[in-house]
């Protein structure tokens, strides 16, 4: 009885859940907008060049960073559970450690920067006047990069620690530092692609910088009693490198189901193209949204593993259900009743907007097929259990290939959406299937 009683879901579990799942998901939305920003403001320059040299630019290194954002995630799991030991030591190594991969993959992104952008601009194939804009900004941008992966373990470490305000505090402070500059770089002195390229590089060291200084200021960490040898643990180094990469294993599956919808909408011509990367963006959207929720079950798990609570965890699993899955429900229904008004939103040709409404009852589905599952992945980094996420993924993208190869014949680009759905799809129920397992490992933690 006392146990369904200390499991009970109070008042007061809600409040504490999205007092956490709110700013993680403003700090999510912020996430994109320096490439946001720097497109727009050469998007206000009377030659087309200008935006898409730049876009192309943003491209790259949204990619780079997409592929890398394991340290990230890894970061906040880690970090809950150090939080939830309540123990300095392990607090400082949940930061220094995932820091040092991040500069070593910062400074590996800096040295290699021609063959990166040799293989990118040959695989996009931009017109000359384009390519020298997106080379411009490339070469000025890369040198960031230290900073930027910097950057993404500082967040990840403060989620991990609940210090949800100080992150989106620093969110705010990049992309305002970036528009600032880039605006007075850009319209005040005149500077066009190496304007904004500047404006973003000053404020991803800025953001490091005083990110760093935040952090200390904590007092949670200390680096007194550190050695070499305790920095450099061997088995502590790979357990997180096994994390790290099966992370990056599921962010590349990712990557290869939108790069085949664009091959795919490449097939049916620019308006089909168009019509899905509108479709996309509002499915991005959605994901934001659901995705503030899951960061919060990885704080809270993370949490309850370090404490050995069992109630705080199975608290974390029903929270995440109930208002993932009611936040899918309203997403859902907020796109069936909005399509034209939200279509609109991205889009003033009529032809796409008339195709994109033809395919968004797909968008109608998204929500109630992947919620589920981005709240175990929200679990699951917070235990710092990656193999069933890799796993998950992996069967979920053989799914979403089948399907193309049944689907798109006889479907078209139906086919397309049906094979997303079902990867989406796949993604929960694949993922679900490891939550027993998970659960019985946590009991048998905290007898």
């Amino acid at each position: 009885m006392q146990e369904k009683q200390s499991t009970a879901i109070t008042l007061a579990d809600h409040k504490h859940f999205l007092a956490l799942a709110i700013p993680l998901t403003i700090t999510t939305l912020s996430t994109p907008l320096l490439g946001v920003v720097d497109t727009a403001i050469m998007g206000r320059l009377p030659q087309a060049a200008y935006i898409g040299g730049v876009s192309i630019g943003v491209l790259i290194f949204n990619t780079l960073y997409w592929l890398l954002g394991f340290l990230r995630v890894s970061t906040s799991g880690f970090s809950a559970q150090a939080s939830g030991l309540r123990e300095q030591q392990g607090t400082t190594l949940a930061l220094l450690r995932p820091m040092g991969i991040a500069l070593g993959l910062g400074l590996l992104l800096v040295v290699l920067q021609q063959p990166i952008k040799i293989a990118a601009f040959a695989l996009l194939s931009p017109n000359e006047t384009v390519q020298a804009i997106a080379d411009t900004y490339y070469d000025i941008r890369i040198w960031g990069a230290p900073f930027a992966l910097a950057n993404y373990v500082i967040t990840g470490w403060l989620l991990g620690m609940a210090k949800v305000k100080l992150s989106l505090w620093l969110q705010v402070t990049m992309n305002v530092l970036n528009m600032i500059l880039a605006v007075y770089f850009v319209a005040g002195l005149g500077m066009l692609a190496d304007g904004v390229a500047i404006a973003t590089l000053i404020a991803e060291i800025g953001t490091a910088v005083i990110g760093t200084a935040a952090i200390f200021r904590t007092g949670l960490i200390s680096l007194r009693g550190l050695s070499p040898a305790v920095l450099a643990d061997s088995a502590a180094l790979l357990n997180m490198m096994r994390v790290n990469g099966d992370l990056f294993i599921r962010t590349a599956c990712l990557l290869a189901v939108f790069n085949y919808f664009a091959v795919y909408g490449l097939r049916y011509g620019d308006t089909i193209l168009a019509a899905n990367a509108v479709l996309l963006q509002l499915h991005y959207v959605i994901a934001y949204f659901l995705s503030g929720f899951a960061n919060a079950g990885t704080v809270l798990v993370g949490k309850a593993i370090g404490e050995k609570n069992r109630q705080l965890y199975a608290k974390t699993i029903t929270l995440t259900a109930m208002w993932g899955g009611g936040t899918a429900m309203l997403l859902a229904l907020a796109v069936l009743l909005f399509r034209e008004p939200l279509i609109l939103l991205f889009t003033t040709i009529p032809e796409v907007q008339q195709v994109a409404q033809q395919y968004s009852y797909w968008i109608v589905i998204f929500p109630l097929a992947a919620f589920w599952g981005l709240q175990l992945y929200g679990i699951f980094v917070g235990a710092t259990q990656s193999a069933p996420i890799r796993n998950s993924m992996l069967y979920s993208l053989v799914a979403y290939f089948l399907l193309l190869w049944f689907a798109v014949p006889l479907l078209h680009n139906h086919g397309v959406w049906l094979a997303f759905i079902v990867f989406s799809l796949g993604r929960s129920l694949f993922l679900w299937v490891y939550l027993p397992r998970l659960n019985k490992e946590i009991i048998n933690m905290v007898k």
